[in-house]
């Protein structure tokens, strides 16, 4: 096996992997700000609170639908997700209006 070899220091590298780290800190504060709205969701569903969960689901579907125009997701994660959200909350409006 060959020994590895120095890092490159060429002012582009560094730079690049200075901006990776905060890239990778954006990245990961708005990942965890969606997993947070879809849990708010999810409780709210399971609370039977109707208001609570569209109000929540709207916000949601906003956040995700950012996070994958920017690229911090890819598309088809957050049509994904966005749709198992909105199939649960419809779900307990239909409920909620039949009774």
């Amino acid at each position: 096996m060959a020994a590895r070899s120095r890092p490159k220091k060429s002012p582009s590298v560094i730079k690049r992997a200075r901006q990776s780290v905060k890239r990778q800190l954006v990245n990961k504060m708005i990942k965890s700000k969606l997993k947070t709205l879809a849990k708010k969701v999810e409780e709210a569903i399971t609370s039977n609170n109707t208001e609570e969960a569209q109000k929540t689901l709207i916000e949601a579907v906003r956040a995700y639908a950012k996070a994958a125009s920017n690229g911090v997701i890819h598309k088809n994660n957050s049509a994904r997700n966005i749709s198992r959200l909105t199939l649960k909350v419809n779900k307990i409006l239909l409920k909620a209006q039949a009774a």
